[in-house]
Order: structure tokens, then sequence, then C-alpha cells
């Protein structure tokens, strides 16, 4: 039987491009629902998917359609992506931890407070400029280096290092305008 990209016993080949596409096009949406509602936040649940197409396409060769259907392949991927990211996420301090350890206080436990803080640096966070809000997001929320950031994006160490220090003098100033404070 030839290989062709879609075939109805087999599903998309994942060692090509072509491939590759046809597979996302056929699950992509669902993988990404799926992470959605696992992880409730979109940006991750984006970071999922492409982590569970990327692990696809290497082990494409392991890929056997005797023993399961693409779609049941792919999710399984993608389970153990969500519980990576979920672990990874949990290790991390979130807003409402930063905002705690930077007053000095004890963290609130009190979920609609958290929830109102949560949003209101949500908020803060897209009136800044986006460079500014890359070092924040990257550096504090997923607990990267300046040294990892500024190699991915191109730009020098010190630059990344002054774009955190202005971007959370400039989250602060559009927290103050939103009437939060410490």
């Amino acid at each position: 039987m030839p290989r062709t990209h879609l075939t109805a016993i087999r599903g998309p080949v994942l060692g090509d491009e072509a491939g590759l596409r046809a597979a996302y096009a056929a699950h992509g949406g669902e993988l990404y629902r799926m992470a959605r509602r696992a992880l409730d936040d979109a940006g991750v649940a984006e970071e999922a998917v492409q982590e569970t197409f990327l692990r696809a396409w290497r082990a494409a060769d392991r890929y056997d359609p005797e023993l399961s259907s693409l779609r049941t392949w792919m999710f399984a991927i993608a389970r153990n992506v969500v519980i990576d990211l979920a672990r990874a996420r949990s290790s991390r301090p979130q807003p409402t931890e930063l905002k705690a350890e930077h007053a000095g206080g004890p963290e609130t436990h009190d979920p609609i407070e958290e929830a109102l803080q949560s949003r209101g640096i949500e908020e803060g966070l897209r009136r800044i400029s986006r460079e500014h809000r890359q070092a924040i997001v990257e550096t504090y929320l997923r607990g990267r280096s300046c040294a990892e950031v500024a190699a991915e994006t191109g730009v020098p160490e010190g630059t990344m290092r002054s774009r955190l220090f202005y971007g959370l003098k400039s989250l602060r100033l559009a927290l103050e305008e939103r009437g939060w404070t410490e």
C-alpha cells in the first residue's frame, strides 16, 4: 500500500511536513481544547499542542497504526505534555504569590481575591510594551533566566535585564493607575 499523507486506514504520515500539517488539521483543535480545559490557560494550551506535535514528529517512527489510531496516540502524547506543563507551572510562583513575596506578607487563600489580583496583573501586563511584557512573563512566570530569554530573542543579556527592570516599573505604574496598591 503506498504511503499517502492521509489514508483511511493509517491516518497522516508524521515523517514529513505535509503529514504533520494534515495531522494538525485533523487533530490540532481537539488537542487544544483538551489542553485548555486541563490547564485553564490559553497560552500554555497552545504551548502544549506545539510540544505534542514536536514529540509526535520526533517519535513518528514508533507510531504503529496496528496498535492505535493516530488520534489516540496523539492524545496519549498530549496527556503527558499537559501533565509535564502542569507540574512545571505548579513549581513556579504565580502572580499572586509574587505579590505576596514582594509585600513580605503571608499569601492570601481567598480564591475571589486571588482571581481579582490575577486579573489585575493580567490587565497591567496588557498595558505595557510587548518587550517589557515578554521579559516579565518569560522570567517571572515561566521561571527562565534573562540569559536564556536573551539568547532566544536575539538581544544582549544586558538589554533583557533592562527590559525586565523597566518592565516591572511600568507594570507597577499600570497597576497603581488601576488603583491596585501593595
